[in-house]
């Protein structure tokens, strides 16, 4: 079977591959990044909800959002929601589809919003009288490729990339080693992730939509087409 490789930092990592292997693919993760909390200031306020792309802000943004918890949540996803919530927060809306998807469900409303981010955060383009206010509460400390990893590389294996730092780091650490870009495919979660990657793989495809789900229907599909070339 073709391997998928799951780059992706930890718990997200085990999760997908947990879900792939429901899915019949040959999954393993080796996360090529840890998720760490850092020193944020709380931006002067008032804020009328919570914007949050991943569940790692949650995880990370420490007591500071304590007194914020009676704000509604907008969140990403089901992972993000539920990392909300555990913390005790309402989750007004949860989204499919990306933060823009979000934000465009909030059109037509005035808010001023704090927005949870990493470091590797994408600028938004928000509708009309919806102001984000972002704060950055953790980053992504980067992990070299291990041997068992880069030995998998050489298998011809689908690499699942969930974020443009990762897949740059990826790209840097593909070429230290001298490992073939063309003996890789990528599925990537988004067109700005695919970018990130560069040139000279095998195949470069991005998920219909940004979810997890998208992503690893995209793995299927290329784990039963032939390898390119």
């Amino acid at each position: 079977m073709t391997p998928v490789v799951v780059l992706r930092p930890e718990p997200g990592c085990s999760a997908t591959v947990e879900a792939a292997r429901a899915q019949g693919l040959a999954a393993e993760g080796h996360p090529l990044s840890q998720i760490v909390p850092v020193a944020w200031d709380m931006p002067e306020g008032p804020f009328d909800g919570i914007l949050a792309g991943s569940a790692n802000a949650f995880r990370c943004c420490g007591p500071l959002v304590d007194n914020l918890v009676d704000l509604p949540v907008y969140a990403v996803g089901e992972s993000t929601a539920s990392a909300a919530a555990e913390r005790g927060f309402r989750v007004a809306l949860t989204g499919s589809g990306g933060l823009h998807a979000v934000l465009d469900e909030l059109a037509g409303h005035s808010l001023r919003l704090l927005r949870l981010a990493g470091e590797d955060h994408m600028p938004l383009d928000p509708p009309d009288g919806i102001v984000p206010v972002t704060a950055v509460v953790y980053r992504a400390e980067t992990l070299p490729v291990a041997p068992a990893l880069a030995e998998l590389l050489g298998e011809k294996p689908v690499v699942l990339l969930h974020s443009a730092g990762t897949a740059k780091h990826f790209a840097a650490e593909v070429d230290r080693l001298a490992i073939a870009r063309s003996s890789i495919r990528l599925a990537a979660l988004g067109g700005r992730i695919a970018a990130a990657a560069g040139p000279g793989w095998a195949s470069v495809s991005s998920a219909s939509e940004p979810s997890d789900p998208a992503l690893l229907a995209l793995a299927r599909d290329l784990c039963h087409e032939p390898f390119p070339g």
